[in-house]
């Protein structure tokens, strides 16, 4: 069983769930950028805001991996011309800037397992690019945010084995799916 996917700001999601929490961490971002911004005395909509953004882009290690994201958020590429990370896979300047975030600070929030902030912020990159990865490596981030959102993290046997079922669906299966519960029906016998 299949379900729909949902439509937030323009982007379709495989459930109202992803939606949210999509929509939570993007609010996060929006806000870790403003608060950084306004602590140097900058307005976040400026033009001396996109100067500030760019300085943030280009060294993401001296920073929050959300304030990082939120610095990308205003700029366009001056290669491409779309949103910085959000043009197509073969703009080499927004490749370039989408690897360069991993680069950024991950602090653990408190009551996570420890990379707990790592998956988290692993998973929305994958979520909020969906371009830049495989439909495999979609499902299986999509389907995991959530959960790591809301503190939990798979150890490493649970990961390797949701990605030997994953990997027994097709492209359009992994797009399709809503649930890990629909990638274990999929998968079984196969």
């Amino acid at each position: 069983m299949t379900g729909d996917t949902v439509t937030g700001d323009s982007r379709a999601w495989r459930s109202a769930l992803l939606a949210r929490v999509i929509a939570e961490i993007e609010s996060e971002i929006r806000q870790a950028w403003e608060r950084f911004a306004v602590g140097l005395d900058v307005e976040p909509d400026s033009s001396e805001a996109v100067e500030l953004a760019w300085l943030v882009a280009d060294d993401p290690a001296a920073y929050d991996w959300r304030t990082v994201d939120g610095a990308i958020d205003r700029l366009s590429c001056p290669a491409c011309g779309s949103r910085l990370t959000q043009g197509p896979a073969a703009c080499e300047t927004c490749e370039f800037h989408h690897r360069m975030r991993f680069g950024a600070r991950e602090v653990d929030r408190r009551h996570v397992p420890p990379g707990n902030e790592h998956a988290v912020r692993v998973a929305s990159a994958v979520a909020r690019t969906r371009h830049r990865y495989s439909a495999n490596a979609r499902v299986g981030y999509e389907l995991a945010l959530p959960d790591l959102v809301a503190g939990d993290l798979p150890s490493t046997r649970q990961a390797q084995a949701g990605k030997a079922l994953i990997n027994k669906l097709t492209d359009d299966e992994c797009d399709r799916v809503v649930s890990f519960a629909e990638v274990e029906e999929l998968a079984r016998g196969r």
